[in-house]
């Protein structure tokens, strides 16, 4: 008895542990690869569809009548010629089709911007790729027959196929004697309108089970989307090593360490050399490391509340209480937590730090 490769049930990603990362996400999106179920997308626009005949049933038939008609009473005139059959026949075709599709189109359009999380316009998707025209049977196989993705695949056409089929035949059951009776008492007419109402039944409630199957499809593409992205530790290290240099994600990290600074204000506040103060309006206060950097640094800053806060935290704490309204209000509008003091201003700081005896402090 030949056994089968348990290698082809093995996942593809082995060694791939981490979560992805923002900036693969954000370049997978670029290239128009996001979770997404083509199966929900068909499902909804067959459900729509459905509707849209159903409700314009009516306006449909009368159209048609209309068509046959003209057929019918010109099919042997020589008046017109088969340029104008045609004709007629597209602009039926026409007048019927349209509001239909318009309701597809307008669906399929909505189904996939809500999956997308947005718009995705991208020419990657489409550009011709010579390295799949080659089959590659071994890769077909594993990834449709002998991967996870592939046997829920199968189950769920084996599914729809059965449910369908299982709706249609109780339906048809059902209806199939009273079709009969209306037949046989009331004439075509009504035969053709209860076949219509059973019709229009059976798409109906076919659309919504494939619509719950296509939300299963959904969790699974999306499930199987964030397995394929995951990464390796490696790649994490690279990526990251490749970001720091990134503008966007300095500027975060920067973000990040100025707001946790701010936080940490009581803290700050006590280990400041000098607060400058408006006096109540604006508080900042500075720390100058003489060994780390070269010229002082800007450690808290604070508005009204905020403001009258670390002056009595300052004050509790023994560190120096500046006034000097033009240089707080000044440094609270031109700086950040953690920024280095601006050239321009190192004047008016040398002054405030001679003033609290800085340097002869630093000396003894």
């Amino acid at each position: 008895m030949s056994q089968i490769d348990l290698q082809w049930f093995a996942a593809e990603d082995e060694g791939k542990t981490e979560e992805a990362t923002e900036s693969k996400l954000r370049k997978a999106r670029e290239e128009g690869r996001v979770a997404k179920s083509q199966e929900l997308n068909g499902s909804i626009v067959f459900l729509f569809t459905s509707l849209a005949v159903i409700l314009l049933a009516s306006w449909i038939f009368e159209n048609l009548i209309e068509m046959i008609k003209f057929y019918f009473s010109n099919v042997t005139s020589k008046k017109i010629d088969q340029y104008r059959f045609f004709y007629a026949f597209g602009k039926y075709i026409v007048i019927l089709a349209v509001p239909v599709a318009v309701v597809g189109l307008i669906a399929g359009v909505v189904m996939n911007i809500v999956q997308n999380k947005g718009w995705i316009y991208t020419t990657k998707t489409i550009k011709p790729n010579f390295s799949k025209i080659v089959p590659k049977f071994g890769e077909y196989f594993k990834k449709n027959f002998f991967s996870m993705m592939g046997l829920f695949n199968i189950i769920k056409s084996i599914l729809k196929v059965a449910v369908i089929g299982v709706i249609a035949f109780f339906f048809i059951r059902t209806d199939l004697n009273t079709t009969m009776q209306f037949l046989k008492a009331a004439g075509p007419a009504l035969a053709m309108l209860q076949i219509a109402k059973m019709v229009a039944k059976l798409l109906v409630t076919s659309a919504v089970v494939l619509v719950v199957i296509a939300i299963f499809d959904y969790v699974m593409q999306r499930r199987e989307f964030k397995q394929q992205m995951k990464m390796t530790k490696q790649e994490v290290k690279e990526e990251f090593k490749e970001s720091e240099g990134d503008p966007e994600v300095k500027g975060r990290l920067e973000s990040a360490q100025k707001e946790m600074l701010q936080q940490n204000m009581p803290k700050a506040v006590r280990e400041s050399d000098v607060v400058i103060t408006n006096p109540t309006h604006f508080a900042v206060s500075l720390q100058w490391k003489k060994t780390e950097m070269d010229a002082p640094q800007i450690t808290a800053k604070g508005m009204d509340e905020t403001a009258l806060t670390m002056r009595r935290i300052a004050t509790e704490a023994e560190v120096p209480v500046i006034e000097n309204r033009p240089l707080a209000r000044g440094l609270y509008n031109d700086t950040e937590v953690g920024d280095v003091i601006p050239a321009s201003y190192l004047r008016l700081i040398a002054q405030v730090y001679a003033q609290i005896g800085f340097m002869e402090k630093n000396k003894s």
